[in-house]
């Protein structure tokens, strides 16, 4: 995710860091290349007259490009905005859980303290989970010696650490250190953060329809192609200037849409997970009382993972 102060109105134009120009320079190369063609063969081909090519169609076009380019985008940063949305409610989960096992269990702390490094380790596994990572490998310094061979032939690793809280919960319930309403308190956070892991799972498995996504990229490219011939004899040498900014319009939304349809990723505006679990495992490393606490994930070059 890009984190950088905003710059002035002048630096605007300059911002390369965090900007699209980048992922879509070589369509803009190639739309301004085909815009020099027209503007050199108007007037050398009858055909391409501006009679035949008349601005009204390319202004339909683009209205209606631009509607669809919208609606599209607020879908993408709907899922982005969910999937943010999903990881606050994982970390306040975690914390309470946290919070709350070690004020019930000041009896029982070796019980106490391993569910605080589970739900770091829970936290650790959805983030590698979410980015194809090894969720097994991300979750294993959180866990006992005797739970790694359990952990290691586990095919979800984060269904495993919930179920060792649960376990463990309930074995001090058994027990008797934790009452009937601590226990219910405690196992309502933890579903919260199995919840969290299936919404998480449904967005990244549940992809916006890829028949919508082609049908705009191919329109796009159709009007940002054709827009110099009806432009050229108007406008003549300034054809390619007027093409490209509406070419980085147009693209540059497409693109942005899909980094945003998936949060998960490590483009520069998807969401910061590594960033996330890290002020997480500081938080709850804290109420164990470790010193020193790790620092916080800072941006690399405006970018923070």
């Amino acid at each position: 995710m890009i984190v950088r102060p905003r710059p002035s109105a002048w630096r605007l134009f300059f911002v390369l860091r965090g900007s699209i120009v980048p992922h879509i320079a070589g369509k803009l190369a190639l739309v301004a290349a085909v815009s020099v063609l027209a503007v050199w063969l108007q007037g050398r081909d009858a055909r391409l007259d501006a009679a035949h090519l008349a601005a009204v169609p390319f202004s339909l076009l683009g209205l209606a490009l631009s509607v669809f380019l919208g609606f599209r985008n607020n879908v993408c940063y709907d899922r982005w905005w969910e999937a943010r949305r999903q990881w606050g409610s994982l970390l306040a989960a975690s914390r309470a859980l946290a919070r709350e096992a070690l004020a019930a269990l000041p009896d029982q702390p070796a019980v106490a303290q391993a569910v605080v490094r589970r739900c770091i380790g829970f936290a650790h596994a959805l983030a590698a989970r979410l980015r194809d990572d090894d969720a097994v490998a991300a979750a294993a310094p959180w866990l006992s010696v005797a739970e790694q061979p359990v952990l290691a032939a586990a095919r979800n690793a984060n269904n495993l650490v919930a179920g060792l809280i649960a376990r463990d919960l309930a074995g001090a319930r058994g027990a008797g250190a934790l009452g009937d309403i601590v226990y219910q308190a405690l196992m309502a956070h933890l579903h919260e953060c199995t919840a969290v892991q299936a919404a998480c799972e449904r967005l990244k498995g549940t992809p916006t329809p890829f028949a919508y996504s082609l049908l705009l990229h191919r329109t796009a490219w159709f009007f940002c192609l054709l827009l110099p011939f009806g432009l050229a004899a108007t406008l003549g040498a300034l054809t390619p200037l007027v093409v490209v900014i509406v070419a980085y319009t147009f693209f540059g939304l497409d693109a942005l849409g899909d980094e945003l349809e998936e949060p998960f990723g490590r483009a520069d505006n998807d969401l910061p997970l590594n960033a996330l679990v890290r002020g997480l495992e500081i938080d709850l490393l804290e109420q164990l009382g470790v010193q020193p606490l790790p620092e916080p994930l800072q941006p690399r070059g405006y970018v923070l993972n």
